[in-house]
């Protein structure tokens, strides 16, 4: 029996790998994720440049701080760290892929208002192929999110598709261009919604993001998680220091030492670029840009 998804909505799912749950969290979770926020902001005040904690927005200034992600929430954040471990998380993933499910990692992806850097399309799966991919990535929208304020973007149904080729010149660039590869730009779909709501693509799925051009901010708070038994590729951007610590990353369930071994496509994320290990700065070495930069 699922426990908050109904039939439809996994039978969606499955087929579309993608959906949006309008309102799911308490108001009072993402006021407390705005404070949040504001703390990491007064924290970016005193930075000239990212850190492990912050990456920083271009045009950033102590007066005017612009952060564009929040690294590993999660480690660095109680409430983000709680939120992740809550049914309101945990509930749909386990719906759709199983009872048994462990942390990759976490961010907090900010838009500036009039200037958030767009992110091209790519494919989760494209940094970190698996053993199988019971792979999803869950974000917690935290502004009301509409066309003009940059939204995650998918192509309904590519997560059954190939693994497309991320690299360029031979040096994975963590992106490509959707038109190259056959994909009809009217086919993407905008995942909007209130904030509140949560958005829940599959780690195959190809999806990218405009620009923000709005005067409003565009923040989305993602855990991406997989089944226990999807193992990392040797040669993915999957951290890896050994059973053990890999075991501290389960958030339900039973670990494993039995990889589930699924006959995908896998392509793998290397030779990686002479770049900070950020998606901002690998695909830069993109070289037909698919979304406006900032200007």
């Amino acid at each position: 029996m699922a426990e908050v998804l109904s039939e439809s909505q996994i039978k969606s799912f499955q087929e579309t790998g993608y959906l949006v749950l309008d309102s799911h969290l308490p108001s009072e979770v993402i006021s407390s994720i705005h404070e949040e926020i504001s703390r990491f902001e007064d924290e970016a005040k005193r930075l000239n440049e990212s850190n492990d904690r912050l990456e920083l927005e271009e045009g950033h200034t102590a007066e005017q701080p612009r952060i564009r992600r929040i690294r590993l929430p999660h480690k660095i954040s109680d409430m983000m760290r709680n939120l992740m471990f809550t049914d309101h998380i945990l509930a749909p993933a386990r719906d759709l892929i199983g009872p048994n499910l462990r942390l990759h990692t976490s961010k907090l992806n900010m838009k500036s208002a009039e200037n958030g850097a767009a992110i091209e399309w790519h494919q989760d799966y494209a940094f970190y192929p698996h053993t199988n991919d019971d792979i999803l990535a869950i974000g917690v929208i935290i502004d009301d999110m509409k066309s003009e304020n940059g939204p995650l973007m998918v192509y309904p149904g590519s997560h059954k598709g190939p693994v497309y080729d991320h690299h360029v010149d031979g040096v994975f660039a963590g992106a490509f261009s959707p038109t190259d590869v056959g994909l009809n730009p009217a086919d993407a779909v905008e995942l909007t919604g209130p904030a509140g709501s949560i958005s829940i693509h599959h780690g195959r799925m190809v999806h990218g993001s405009a620009q923000n051009t709005s005067k409003r901010s565009r923040r989305i708070l993602f855990y991406e998680m997989m089944a226990a038994d999807a193992f990392p590729i040797m040669g993915s951007l999957t951290n890896w220091a050994g059973i053990e610590d890999y075991d501290t990353r389960m958030l339900c369930g039973e670990t494993t030492l039995t990889p589930r071994l699924k006959d995908i496509p896998i392509r793998i994320p290397q030779p990686q670029p002479d770049t900070p290990i950020s998606i901002y700065e690998i695909q830069k070495g993109l070289k037909k840009r698919n979304f406006a930069m900032p200007s």
